[in-house]
């Protein structure tokens, strides 16, 4: 059984914890419970309702007229909503539940339909994208269990290799970007995302991969000598210090301006080096991507 944070819930939801909270005092659909050290935690079951309670709430229900709907009416209203936002979330509420209930099966065949009817271009910045920012919170505090993460992350990637393999662009940038993630960090997905968009739009790209000590990096940056460095960080190993790694990389990279997106840099508040710079949204992703020339 997973057991989820309140935290988890708002990440993942978009319901403030308070809001929750309340739902709590006045409502039956949510009964956390406690660990030994009276901290609340939240199952896998009430995880799925309150996904499904929050999308009708933002598109017209009011909460007290949710509470009295049993299960099957909600998933009723649900598939009902006109909504063409409202379908997309959906769906995408749809691949965290398959995900924590471990249903691959269902997980692959609703990407699969979604490819089939709209494209593995839309697929991808429609859904899958938009789930990897969310899921990417647990990822980063350990709330999934690794063995769901990896059957999720497989499947993903297999879409991410063929959409980016048909990728194509009438136009040729002159422009050059080297893909990395620094030692400690496994999570592809994200930077395959950003192959993927780079390549739609013409850019060169050079793809270093996952877990690249950082000499690797700069002796490939000094050969090829791209434009811009990216990465992007989702959850890195707990040795991995990116103070240190900010530091070291404008020590052995000073004239390569480096691009990092994802979690890490969407937290970081410090101060950072002059060659490297956040992109804290997939708007500010994209703003970067379509700048190119």
């Amino acid at each position: 059984m997973n057991a989820f944070t309140i935290r988890d819930l708002e990440n993942l939801s978009g319901i403030k914890a308070h809001t929750i909270r309340i739902w709590e005092q006045r409502y039956n659909f949510l009964k956390p419970r406690r660990t030994d050290t009276n901290i609340r935690y939240y199952t896998s079951e009430e995880l799925k309702a309150v996904l499904n309670i929050a999308l009708l709430n933002k598109y017209g229900y009011k909460i007290s007229h949710i509470d009295k709907m049993q299960p099957e009416e909600i998933r009723e209203r649900i598939v009902a909503l006109g909504n063409a936002q409202a379908q997309q979330e959906r769906l995408i509420n749809e691949l965290i539940q398959f995900m924590v209930d471990m249903d691959m099966e269902r997980f692959e065949l609703l990407l699969d339909q979604h490819i089939s009817s709209r494209g593995i271009d839309k697929t991808i910045t429609q859904l899958l994208f938009p789930f990897l920012e969310k899921i990417g919170i647990l990822w980063m505090t350990n709330h999934i269990n690794p063995a769901q993460e990896h059957l999720v992350t497989n499947i993903i990637r297999q879409k991410l290799i063929v959409g980016i393999e048909g990728a194509f662009s009438h136009v040729k940038m002159q422009q050059t970007v080297l893909l990395f993630l620094p030692e400690g960090e496994h999570h592809e997905l994200g930077l395959l995302y950003a192959y993927y968009l780079l390549k739609s739009r013409g850019v060169h790209v050079i793809y270093l991969g996952a877990n690249l000590p950082l000499k690797d990096v700069e002796f490939v940056a000094n050969l090829k000598k791209p434009d811009f460095l990216y990465s992007h960080l989702t959850s890195v190993a707990n040795n991995f210090s990116f103070d240190k790694f900010l530091h070291a990389y404008s020590l052995r990279c000073p004239s390569h301006r480096l691009v990092i997106s994802g979690q890490v840099a969407q937290q970081y508040r410090k101060e950072v080096p002059e060659m490297v710079s956040f992109k804290k949204s997939l708007a500010e992703v994209l703003e970067f991507v379509a700048g190119l020339h």
